[in-house]
C-alpha cells in the first residue's frame, strides 16, 4: 500500500478532539507508523467486509481504531476515529 498523503474528514477531526489524551498520543504515534510502513503488524491493518467493503481499519489500541478509505490517487482519507465499534455509526 502506497500513501501519497493523508486527508481528514470533518467527522474525524471532531472525534479526534474528543479522544482521551492518552489515546490521542497513541493515535499520533500510530499515524506516523502508518505513514512510514502501512503494513506494520502493530497496526493490524484490515479491510472491512459487507456493506463496508472498501473501507479499511487500523488499530490504535485493542479498544480504539481509525477507519479510512483508500483513494484511487493513493491518498488516504481518515473517516472516523474512536472505540472499536465505531463503524456502526458510519
Amino acid at each position: 500500500m502506497i500513501i501519497n498523503k493523508i486527508l481528514y474528514s470533518k467527522k474525524f477531526v471532531k472525534e479526534l478532539k474528543n479522544l482521551p489524551e492518552n489515546i490521542l498520543n497513541i493515535a499520533i504515534k500510530k499515524e506516523i507508523i502508518f505513514k512510514d510502513n502501512p503494513l506494520h503488524p502493530s497496526l493490524r491493518l484490515h479491510e472491512l467486509h459487507g456493506k463496508f467493503q472498501g473501507i479499511w481499519s487500523i488499530s490504535i489500541t485493542s479498544g480504539y481504531r481509525i477507519i479510512f478509505e483508500r483513494m484511487k490517487n493513493g491518498d488516504i482519507l481518515f473517516i472516523s476515529i474512536g472505540k472499536h465499534d465505531l463503524y456502526k455509526y458510519l
